[in-house]
């Protein structure tokens, strides 16, 4: 039994829970303090290299929020195995772990190969995928800071076909796209803090994501939001070393450039 039972449907809870806790959790990182002495940037670089205004990006986020609330709704009335009273059975802890795993590996596929040719493709790069990329330096908030074609297509889409290739209920889905989205704003909030567990479990983490932000990077390091098997597989990982800069922070510097 979830928390959340006998006031909101599961349906509910996986359309909107996943867009209150984006915010809560990048609200968290943009509340913070400057964390001068953790920034993968310095602040003036955020201001000198990122080209487009917070409102904007607040704009740009609540849009594709609204998309991916439309299309989930949809998608979970359709797919509901409730009976007549509204309940749906739930499958064992075990089947639900594997689901959500199922789901990791089939959203990283989706996304490492639309979001490699939305690269490749210079009309794409140029006219959609170009706009995430004006956050040259990235920050928590931005995240989900997409042209609204690239967020259908990569985030809304790439979320239902993982939801449905490994048979969640949405109650299921309501942690996995929870974790996805916490995910997410960790790889792009632009800071190296001590003890974060993404950074001890995930090898795709903040700098991995910083790396493919950067002029140098822009052709590798396409895996999202969890791991970095496809890059690995083929040939588009970029090593880097995570080092500490005289005047403080770090910067995830290339270990060597690809031609």
């Amino acid at each position: 039994m979830a928390f959340w039972d006998g006031y909101v449907s599961d349906e509910a809870m996986g359309t909107f829970a996943p867009i209150v806790v984006y915010w809560v959790y990048a609200g968290f990182y943009q509340l913070l303090p400057p964390m001068d002495n953790y920034r993968l940037h310095t602040r003036k670089e955020e201001d000198e290299k990122n080209s487009v205004p917070l409102a904007a990006v607040v704009k740009g986020v609540l849009l594709q929020q609204l998309v991916q609330a439309t299309v989930a709704q949809g998608l979970f009335v359709l797919t509901s195995k409730a009976n007549t009273s509204g309940i749906s059975t739930q499958p064992s802890i075990l089947v639900q772990i594997l689901q959500f795993i199922v789901a990791m590996f089939v959203m990283d596929t989706w996304q490492y190969f639309v979001h490699r040719y939305m690269h490749q493709n210079k009309f794409l790069y140029r006219h959609i995928h170009s706009q995430h990329h004006r956050l040259v330096v990235p920050y928590a908030i931005g995240a989900l800071y997409n042209h609204p074609l690239e967020g259908l297509l990569l985030d809304t889409f790439g979320g239902a076909i993982s939801f449905l290739v490994s048979g969640m209920t949405a109650r299921t889905a309501v942690y996995f796209f929870c974790f996805a989205v916490i995910k997410t704003v960790d790889d792009h909030c632009g800071l190296w803090l001590p003890g974060n567990i993404f950074h001890i479990l995930f090898k795709n983490n903040t700098a991995y994501h910083d790396i493919h932000h950067q002029l140098q990077g822009l052709k590798y390091n396409y895996s999202q939001p969890f791991f970095s098997i496809w890059d690995r597989i083929l040939g588009t990982h970029m090593p880097y070393d995570l080092v500490k800069r005289p005047e403080g922070g770090y910067e995830a510097k290339l270990i060597k450039s690809k031609d």
